[in-house]
């Protein structure tokens, strides 16, 4: 079966997506410079998301030089609407700078009456420029043959077969503007960069698959995957009784019921063992001396009673022994008168 010439390839790719979009043609009356920067608002977005950002710009700042010495930040506020407003701000940005330091104006008109070639390698030597932007504004304002194609259209056109993972790097397509003709260019670019944007925006959406297979049936092997492959998990760690062999780094070993387990000291590493103290029995405190003049009682004897208390003897020496009670003779005696 001899191979489908590209020209076939773009005309099936042109017929399967009027079916699912709309063309959109440019404004006639859109200056040289408002096309240039359409054009970096609408790279990898849907066409009402880079009209609103543009008429965002347009309705918050007061001129083009205004914008120009905008920072990123306030730009990219203005054109909240595209998917990536930063860096549509930055390639709008660097746009007007290169612009205004070439001419010192922002007036592009005077390159419509020029030719083509010296104008195209011009703006592409304008910093903030792309393959996309430079092929925009040569279709839509400069009436020349390009079909602007950005990151999302080639990534498209790589799952249908149309394009090699070199040409997708590169960010050409070979054979273009070839198989398709200038009197179809700018409705086909229209409906190229539809898909291109659908498929920037959501490249697993139903709808988007479905387009897709109708431009090729074999595109189902191509498709981006949802989950990249799980990597191979690493070898487990040994135990850490392994990785120490030394005792002391080992783990202490439970404690005894009833013990309290002592706390790892500060480094980590357990308490070393203290040896045991001997234990020394309580220390009873001596008895307190007694006061001047009284005996005290000591537990192994009791205090006799108070009519015991024997008497002292003569001169202040112990008595005797207790006192024997007078008889009855002694005592009438002792009362008589001598």
């Amino acid at each position: 079966m001899a191979p489908v010439s590209r020209t076939a390839q773009f005309a099936k790719v042109h017929k399967v997506l009027k079916k699912y979009y709309k063309p959109v043609a440019p404004p006639a009356d859109r200056p040289v410079l408002e096309h240039l920067l359409f054009a970096c608002c609408l790279e990898d977005a849907r066409y009402d998301a880079a009209e609103e950002a543009f008429a965002g710009l347009v309705h918050t700042f007061f001129d083009w030089n205004e914008v120009r010495v905008t920072s990123i930040s306030e730009l990219s506020e203005a054109m909240a609407a595209l998917p990536d407003p930063r860096a549509a701000a930055n390639r709008l940005k660097r746009v007007l700078h290169g612009v205004f330091e070439e001419l010192y104006s922002f007036d592009l008109e005077d390159k419509r009456k020029k030719n083509l070639g010296p104008t195209v390698k011009w703006l592409e030597r304008i910093d903030g420029t792309t393959r996309f932007s430079v092929a925009y504004v040569v279709q839509a304002a400069l009436a020349g043959h390009a079909i602007p194609v950005d990151a999302g259209t080639l990534a498209a056109l790589g799952v249908v077969g149309l394009l090699s993972d070199a040409d997708v790097e590169a960010g050409e397509v070979p054979g273009l503007e070839r198989a398709v003709t200038k009197s179809r260019g700018v409705e086909f670019a229209s409906l190229l960069h539809q898909l291109g944007a659908d498929f920037a925006a959501n490249p697993f959406a139903p709808q988007l698959r479905e387009i897709l297979l109708a431009i090729d049936p074999d595109a189902a092997g191509r498709f981006p995957q949802r989950r990249l492959p799980r990597p191979a998990q690493p070898a487990a760690a040994p135990q850490a009784a392994a990785k120490t062999p030394d005792a002391r780094a080992a783990p202490p070993p439970p404690a005894a019921p009833g013990r309290k387990k002592k706390a790892p000291a500060a480094g980590g590493e357990p308490h070393a063992a203290e040896p045991k103290k001997p234990v020394t029995p309580p220390q009873v405190a001596p008895p307190k001396a007694a006061p001047a003049g009284k005996r005290s009682a000591t537990p192994a004897e009791t205090p006799p009673e108070k009519h015991d208390k024997p008497a002292a003897a003569p001169g202040g020496g112990p008595a005797a022994g207790p006192a024997k009670p007078a008889s009855s003779t002694e005592t009438l005696a002792k009362r008589k008168p001598r």
